[in-house]
């Protein structure tokens, strides 16, 4: 596992799914984004759905962040978005690390969108029937604006949320709701948040104390081939507002060296950037 100050960090792979290529990548032609991200006979890319597994060596506690599709999927559903998911995957790296699911102290939902917090929730008993969450004993993080906008979403996006994964959580003593501007309350971890793909979308940052951060980009980012500022998202709801939020994460680099997990590259989980002459973005290694 790779070593952030006080933290233990590892990025796994808990399944892939596959997205149209035009979406991903918005306004940019396919002839640009084809060389990084080859398309399927369905115009739909590979991408990852990653867990970041996260342990706090002074206290003990063990963070994931984002738990990809899960797998309570149907197969029409699953075959429409190319959904392979290995739901044990996560137990398996935390049984690497001598712990299970019940040892799990903190869950953080970037966001509620199915690719990110299927994960959290499992069939209680019959499938189809009623949900538990899959990391009981955690505390389970969401933004106080991500939240109500799940509630409500939009006609535009209402399709990437599925209550199933997270209605479970309403009114669980376990749902921890993170109000605009509050900190948190997990020693060194920060948090931050980004509008431009949905309300709220939480990120996490993991403090480093005289060393490297690292943050969980999310959708902000979604893969290396995102970094260009202007490669966003057709399904991000305030483009420009990514755009911006984007350039304010790379300016960060100037001030702090620090590394970047990402939710869905296929290849690359963690890296560290650098700025070229021209203040773009530039891994200059992959570490994890």
């Amino acid at each position: 596992m790779l070593e952030v100050g006080p933290w233990r960090i590892e990025s796994v792979v808990n399944g892939h799914i596959r997205l149209d290529g035009g979406a991903m990548f918005g306004v940019v032609p396919r002839v640009l984004w084809e060389r990084v991200a080859p398309p399927d006979d369905l115009n739909r890319i590979l991408l990852a759905t990653r867990t970041l597994l996260a342990v706090h060596q002074p206290s003990g506690r063990i963070v994931l962040v984002d738990t990809g599709t899960g797998g309570k999927w149907p197969a029409a559903q699953a075959e429409r978005y190319g959904v392979e998911s290995t739901p044990s995957a996560i137990g398996d790296a935390l049984a690497r690390i001598g712990a299970s699911p019940g040892d799990v102290t903190d869950v953080i939902a970037t966001h509620l969108h199915f690719d990110h917090c299927g994960g959290m929730t499992e069939w209680a008993e019959e499938p189809y029937g009623e949900t538990r969450l899959r990391f009981g004993n955690a505390r389970h993080w969401v933004s106080a604006r991500h939240w109500a906008h799940a509630q409500k979403p939009t006609l535009r996006d209402r399709a990437s949320f599925l209550p199933v994964d997270f209605a479970t959580l309403a009114g669980s003593e376990r749902h921890k709701l993170v109000a605009e501007g509050a900190a948190s309350t997990i020693d060194d971890l920060s948090w931050q948040v980004s509008n431009g793909h949905t309300p709220g979308q939480l990120l996490p940052r993991f403090l480093g104390s005289e060393d490297r951060d690292l943050l969980f980009i999310g959708d902000l980012a979604p893969t290396t081939a995102h970094l260009p500022p202007a490669w966003v998202m057709a399904y991000d709801l305030e483009p420009l507002t990514t755009l911006g939020e984007r350039l304010a994460v790379y300016e960060q680099l100037r001030d702090r060296d620090m590394l970047i997990a990402f939710p869905h590259d296929p290849k690359v989980g963690i890296v560290a950037l650098t700025l070229d002459e021209k203040n773009r973005p530039q891994v200059a290694e992959v570490v994890g």
